[in-house]
C-alpha cells in the first residue's frame, strides 16, 4: 500500500490547510527521473509517518502545475504551516531528502512568517500620486 497522497485540485487546498507538514512532488508518468524518485520518496514517506507526503500528476493536473509555476519535474515541494518553505527541481538522492526533511523540521516557523511578511512588504510598490506627470 501506498503511503502517498494523490493531490488533485479539488483536495489541494483542503490537504495543505489540514497538516502541519506536507510534502508535494510534482511528476509526471513519462519521466525518467520521476520514476527513479519515486522509491526514495516512498521510502521518505514510510520514515515520516507524521508527515503528508503527496504527488501531483503534471499531466493530469495541469492548473495545479501551472499554479505553481512548475518549468520541470520533479520538483520537490515542502509546504509548512501552509508557507511554502522549499522548492527544487531534480530527484534527490535519499540522504539529501532525509536532510530536507530534517531542516524543515528545524526551521522557526515564526521566524518564517516574519521573514515572509516583510518580503511582502519589501516588495509592495508604492502607489503614484493621482495627477503626477
Amino acid at each position: 500500500m501506498s503511503s502517498t497522497v494523490e493531490l488533485t485540485k479539488e483536495n489541494f487546498d483542503k490537504t495543505v490547510t489540514e497538516h502541519e507538514f506536507v510534502l508535494i512532488d510534482f511528476w509526471a508518468s513519462w519521466c525518467g527521473p520521476c520514476r527513479s524518485f519515486a522509491p526514495v520518496y516512498e521510502k521518505a514517506a514510510e520514515n515520516n509517518p507524521d508527515m503528508v507526503f503527496g504527488k501531483v500528476d503534471t499531466e493530469a493536473q495541469p492548473e495545479l502545475a501551472a499554479a505553481f509555476g512548475i518549468q520541470s519535474i520533479p520538483t520537490l515541494m515542502i509546504v509548512r504551516d501552509q508557507v511554502a518553505v522549499f522548492a527544487q527541481p531534480g530527484a534527490l538522492p535519499e540522504t539529501a531528502l532525509a536532510d530536507v526533511i530534517g531542516q524543515a523540521r528545524d526551521l522557526d516557523m515564526d521566524e518564517v512568517r516574519k521573514a515572509v511578511a516583510e518580503q511582502q512588504d519589501d516588495g509592495q510598490p508604492g502607489q503614484p500620486e493621482h495627477g503626477a506627470q
